[in-house]
């Protein structure tokens, strides 16, 4: 008898939901659009960041089944390009009296949408800051973990704002 309100509970919610003109922000369900994602420009000595900006936009972009991320610019109606302008990962001293518990991993972009076609900058981010605190111990390892987990929670934050203003530009085409 439980499982059969439970049921009715979750029909009547979905009914509210689906009839209240809720739109999630993270799908785009428009006409169809390619994106050609450029690498970005990596001005740090962080090797490999680039990359994995592009993976996690990359996986933001697939989340829409309108959306379709292709190869080649030949072909897309819009292009995202950015640059990585600078990483502060900061480095740790420890004396006797000065103990460090938590520090800032500080990324600065700038990207760039654009509807191909028109030539039309849909989106322009000139210069954005993302930072993340992280614990740091006496364990290099542990900091090193720590620093690199900071630095993958800002690529998602980052990917994620980046999808999410875009699939808001995109029903003004």
């Amino acid at each position: 008898m439980k499982t059969v309100y439970k049921l009715i509970l979750l029909l009547i919610s979905v009914f509210i939901v689906t009839g209240c003109g809720y739109h999630n922000p993270n799908v785009y369900s428009g006409p169809e659009k390619s994106v050609y994602i450029t690498e970005w420009k990596n001005r740090t000595s962080n090797l490999g960041l680039d990359s994995q900006i592009y993976r996690s936009l990359s996986k933001w972009f697939q989340k829409s089944g309108s959306i379709s991320i292709v190869r080649q610019k030949k072909g897309a109606d819009l292009i995202l390009g950015g640059e990585i302008i600078s990483i502060d990962l900061p480095s740790l001293a420890y004396g006797v009296d000065n103990i460090t518990t938590e520090v800032k991993v500080k990324l600065r972009v700038r990207y760039l949408l654009k509807e191909i076609s028109t030539n039309k900058i849909i989106l322009e981010i000139p210069d954005e800051t993302w930072t993340e605190d992280y614990l740091v111990t006496t364990n290099i390892s542990t900091n090193r973990d720590n620093e690199a987990e900071a630095l993958k929670i800002i690529i998602e934050d980052l990917s994620q704002k980046i999808y999410q203003r875009t699939v808001s530009q995109l029903p003004k085409l």
